[in-house]
Parts: structure tokens; sequence; C-alpha cells
């Protein structure tokens, strides 16, 4: 594993901003960690990099404890932390020459240029750094963390400042580094992490409430959903297997299907049913609607969004995995 994190813990006072916390990241792999505001994100990816110490638990890169030997995993890590540090009167090829000395990067020249080119930075390289605009400064900040070519990648709010096409053409270089390096990112724009991640690590208060696929989570989360149905008003039409007119079912023939927990009328002849078996109620729906000419014209389920998913699990401090952690 590129990244292992074991109990990991940070206490500040009488809080503990990090609260034991583990979980891993594969090389190859591209992670989303998610979690309110001060729920200890930052603070774990600091630990990580070496810029701040734990209390408790190990910080493993590449197999290195960040912990005991610092400077050897900061040769594996690039770093581009929220609060982007630039030096404003230093142009963008000075910085980056900087920096390549910094990480004793050889063959600085071609680096640069190769990097400058990478995040999109060629048509302001030739400017410094206090002349640029907030979303220029992200991508130096970008190259910066990628020039001594690290294998593992610690992004903090990496598309921070940019505008829809600057976060499409970041995402695109985050998606092609994620083939052969490790990266780990936090981000508040909750679609962004979608198109960008197979997997996602929340933490909230700093426990960890989630560590799975997406799609996994999505589908243990599904239980809580929602199913829109829809129905043809009877208007004389007949079903074609009884010869009787079909009718839409009233809103307390709905409200008694089993497993069906509440019901929303969305139009005249459209209803949203929120049910924790959405499959079986969907069988319901359909036996139903034979038995009582109930002309069907759409059915369909409604996953619940990450933002959602999200909200669920950060919404309430004291969650049953919150608690287990």
């Amino acid at each position: 594993m590129s990244i292992e994190i074991s109990n990991l813990t940070k206490i500040y006072g009488d809080q503990k901003a990090v609260d034991a916390i583990s979980f891993t990241v594969g090389k190859g792999e591209i992670v989303g960690f998610l979690g309110p505001n001060g729920a200890g994100k930052s603070t774990t990816m600091k630990i990580i990099t070496g810029y701040l110490g734990q209390d408790g638990g190990e910080a493993v890169v590449c197999g290195i404890s960040v912990r005991l030997q610092p400077l050897e995993t900061k040769k594996k890590i690039g770093y581009l932390p929220e609060a982007n540090p630039l030096y404003p009167d230093m142009y963008v090829r000075e910085y980056l020459d900087f920096i390549a000395d910094v990480h004793k990067v050889t063959d600085k020249k071609a680096r640069i240029e190769a990097v400058i080119s990478l995040v999109g930075l060629t048509i302001e390289s030739n400017k410094k750094l206090g002349q640029l605009s907030k979303g220029y400064k992200q991508r130096v900040g970008l190259a910066a963390a990628l020039i001594h070519d690290p294998e593992v990648l610690i992004l903090d709010e990496p598309t921070s400042g940019l505008d829809p096409n600057q976060i499409i053409e970041i995402r695109d270089v985050i998606k092609k580094l994620g083939k052969d390096k490790t990266v780990l990112f936090s981000s508040h724009i909750l679609q962004e992490v979608e198109a960008l991640c197979d997997r996602v690590v929340i933490i909230n208060q700093g426990k960890l409430v989630a560590d799975s696929q997406l799609s996994q989570l999505r589908q243990e989360n599904s239980r809580t959903g929602r199913i829109r149905v829809a129905f043809k008003e009877s208007a004389g039409a007949q079903t074609p297997e009884s010869g009787q007119p079909t009718h839409p079912p009233e809103s307390g023939q709905l409200a008694q299907i089993p497993g069906v927990t509440g019901i929303t009328r969305l139009s005249p002849n459209e209803w949203e049913l929120q049910t924790q078996e959405p499959d079986a109620v969907k069988k319901l729906l359909l036996t139903l609607a034979l038995q009582n000419n109930w002309n069907i014209v759409s059915l369909q389920s409604e996953n619940q969004s990450l933002e959602e998913i999200f909200r669920n699990l950060t919404n309430n401090p004291l969650s049953p995995t919150a608690q287990a952690n």
C-alpha cells in the first residue's frame, strides 16, 4: 500500500481533531477524502506529509514511517496544501526552479517545462506569481507538487478558485496522474469527487464514518430510497388484457402498500414513494397495477446522491459507524 493509516490520533487540548482513524490507499487509486469543515481532513493530510506530528497511531508512506523517517517520506510525496504558499515576487519558472533545487531534481529545465505544460501554465508562465489569478496560482502549486515526480500526491482542495473550464482541465490532469500514482485529495465539490473517484473516505468530528467504493456506498444507502411512479389518466382507455378502463390509484391505496413509509404527490398522476425496500415495493406496485388496472407509464428508483449520503453521514455526530471507530 502507498498510504497506510493506523489508529491515527491528534489532540489539541481537550479536543481530538483526529480520533484513531485507519485506512489505506493503494497505488493507482484516486481516493476522495471528505468531511465537513473542522472534521480533521487537513490535519490528517498534514500528518501524512510530515508537516505535523501525531499524538498516536502510525502513518506510513510507501512502506516508510512518517514519524521515524520524515525526510524519506517527503521525497515520496507531492503536497498541495489548502493555503497554497507562494512567493509573489518570484516568476513562475524561477519558483519552480527553486522547488526543483529543494528536491535535488536532475535535468531541471526539462522537468520544469514538462510540469508547466502538464498543468496548463504555459500561457501565464512568464508572469510573477503575484500577478496570477487564484486559479493559476493553484496550477503553480500543483506543478510544484509534481516537480520531483512523486509516487504519492496529497491534494487539499486542488480545484479551489478555479473556473468550470479550469476545473475540468485539472480533473483530467489528476485522472492522468492517477494511472501510475496514488492520489488522496479533499474537496467540498462533491461532483468533482464523483467524477474523479471510485472510492471515498469520509470523516466527521475526527472519526471515520465511511470508507468504501462509491458504488457500494450508494448501494448501502439506497435502502432509504425513493421510487417515482407515474400512471396514465383513464380517459376511457382500456387495458388490452382485461378490456377494462384504466385508472390511476388514490393516495390511500399507495400509502397502504407494505414497505411504503411516505408518499408525495408530484403531479395529478405522478407520485414519489419513500421506502427502505425499493425493490420489494416496485414488485408489489407492478402486481397491484395488473390487479387494479393501473396503467404505469414510468417506474424508477432514485438512489441517493453523494451529497445526500454525505449529509446523512456527517449530520449525526453520534452515528453508529462513528461510535464503532
